[in-house]
């Protein structure tokens, strides 16, 4: 019960309770209730032109990642060749990465005095769409792989047996055999870039603005709460039915095929691959590398194109006229300060809410609680971080009647970015519990072992790896956080992609070089904690 009771707490007050009661603020005028803001807000043209921007930027997003990362699924977890181990952990750093990088990556390479300026993608609907694209393509790459490389394929084998060619026989057989796979995480896609918030601020502005720039704006600019909470509604719905949609394909991608045990290292590529692994070496140089040597490329060069490191000074002594509190230096300890912390959080009750959801039990009602209770976690990968930062401004003065305004300290930080890291925690976790055979722990209760026991004996030497990577993501997840942080952070304590965010948009001379270094080394330390912990648990597996 304990292991259910404290991540259940730790979510009605931190996250139930603040995103109620914004949305509640919003629907009630001088203690009534008052809901002429639907009609009003639904009422404008504005609102139906952002809900149809979000829908179209997550769609073709996820159009395009489910095209681009099929191919990387079949290279990375079919084939075998040098250096495909090191690819797949570089795929796994653009997800991690803050929104605010990815952002500023690609607003140097599409933007004036850019390698792609020229083509007038800057500010435009196709850059927030590619912008998307680039985080997602290793999110398909790692589901459909990792369902691909157990996938029996007999069945294939005897298609071409019988005259099929290699096109038609993965056509009618390999492809509907990954549909649920595929379907499932278009389902996560969609979910991640209809919730995006830094990329779309960056690159979209007001005019490709999506649900969640729309409510910072009214939220931020206009104090207007009741629209605010209107369209927070509208993207619980919309964040709710890609749950839905997520959970349904997942369990029907579980019950349509037979799995096999992974296979190993694959096969060698043929001359029949060639194509898949052009389409696959594109997608890496073109659509991850090119943009992050824009983004380094372009930090150490001035204003007049000529090289320097003058932007990485500035960092450390920053001149008086850029929108920052203290240095970007003393910014990057704050926040690895803060993420630690946040990720400490996260681990300890992603954990315990691992253990909690990978029981069976067998009464049907307990089966339906864990479902629920699954939702809920999730929840705040998709409900707006905006919201979520908002409300706890709103209700975090003196919670429970405790005299402390946490509102005046940067304790909220660590809170708001564990919440944004939990459902990681979980998702990396809760596939190795539920791996363990129940027969383990059944011969362990027979021998007389307590919960206590098999949970240090059975569940936690299993994890162990697995923990190091759910701590990697955490850590990385926390750092980047922006949406959040930034209704958060107290002067003198901001975090670095606040800083860099100002950086960014500030005019002052030298703004934006600094903000495009601050953005490298946000990227760089975000990505060197992910590779060290997915180097972890590699190098763990080897050895058992």
């Amino acid at each position: 019960m304990l292991a259910a009771a404290l991540p259940l707490a730790f979510l009605a007050l931190f996250f139930v309770w603040p995103v109620l009661s914004l949305i509640a603020t919003g629907f009630i005028d001088e203690g009534a209730l008052d809901l002429s803001g639907i009609p009003e807000v639904f009422g404008a043209d504005r609102t139906w032109r952002v809900i149809g921007q979000t829908f179209a930027q997550a769609g073709l997003a996820t159009v395009l990642s489910l095209a681009l990362g099929v191919p990387a699924a079949y290279a990375l977890y079919r084939l075998d060749f040098p250096g495909k181990t090191m690819l797949l952990g570089f795929l796994t750093v653009p997800f991690v990465l803050p929104s605010v990088v990815v952002g500023v990556a690609f607003s140097a390479l599409l933007g004036p005095g850019g390698p792609l300026g020229g083509w007038g993608l800057d500010q435009s609907f196709a850059a927030v769409v590619l912008a998307l694209t680039f985080p997602n393509v290793g999110v398909v790459a790692r589901t459909v792989g990792a369902f691909w490389a157990r996938l029996d394929d007999s069945s294939e084998q005897a298609a071409r047996v019988l005259g099929a060619s290699r096109a038609r026989a993965w056509c009618t057989v390999t492809l509907p055999a990954l549909g649920p796979a595929i379907a499932s995480a278009a389902a996560l896609v969609f979910l991640f870039c209809s919730t995006s918030f830094g990329i779309v601020l960056i690159l979209g502005g007001t005019a490709f603005a999506n649900v969640e720039t729309e409510i910072y704006r009214l939220t931020v600019q206009f104090l207007d709460l009741r629209g605010a909470a209107v369209l927070s509604i509208a993207q619980f719905a919309i964040v709710a039915l890609a749950l839905i949609v997520s959970t349904q394909l997942r369990r029907a991608g579980e019950r349509a095929v037979v799995l096999r045990e992974e296979r190993g290292r694959g096969v060698r590529p043929r001359r029949a691959d060639a194509p898949v692994l052009a389409v696959f070496g594109a997608t890496v140089l073109l659509v991850h590398v090119l943009p992050l040597v824009a983004l380094v490329t372009r930090s150490l060069r001035d204003r007049d194109g000529a090289w320097t490191v003058a932007n990485y000074a500035a960092l450390a002594d920053p001149p008086d006229d850029l929108p920052i509190d203290g240095t970007v230096v003393e910014a990057i300890v704050a926040s690895l300060r803060i993420a630690i912390v946040a990720a400490l959080i996260a681990i300890v009750l992603g954990m315990l809410l691992a253990l909690v959801l990978s029981r069976r039990p067998r009464a049907l009602m307990l089966r339906r609680g864990i479902d629920a209770f699954d939702a809920l976690v999730m929840l705040p990968l998709g409900v707006s971080a905006v919201t979520l930062g908002f409300g706890l401004l709103l209700t975090m003065h003196r919670p429970l009647g405790i005299g402390l305004d946490l509102r005046t300290s940067t304790a909220l930080i660590p809170v708001a970015q564990a919440l944004v890291a939990l459902p990681l925690v979980v998702r990396t976790l809760l596939p190795v519990l539920r791996g363990i055979a129940p027969e383990l722990r059944d011969a362990a209760s027979s021998l007389g072992a307590g919960p206590l026991a098999m949970l240090r004996t059975i569940d936690l030497p299993l994890l162990g790896r697995s923990a190091g990577l759910a701590l990697g993501f955490a850590c990385a997840a926390s750092l980047g956080e922006f949406g959040a942080t930034s209704f958060l952070v107290r002067p003198g304590e901001q975090t670095l992609p606040v800083a860099v965010a100002a950086l960014i948009g500030h005019q002052a001379p030298g703004s934006y070089g600094a903000g495009l270094a601050g953005a490298v080394v946000l990227g760089a330390v975000t990505a060197g904690i992910m590779l060290l912990a997915e180097r972890w648990r590699t190098d763990g597996n080897r050895e058992f």
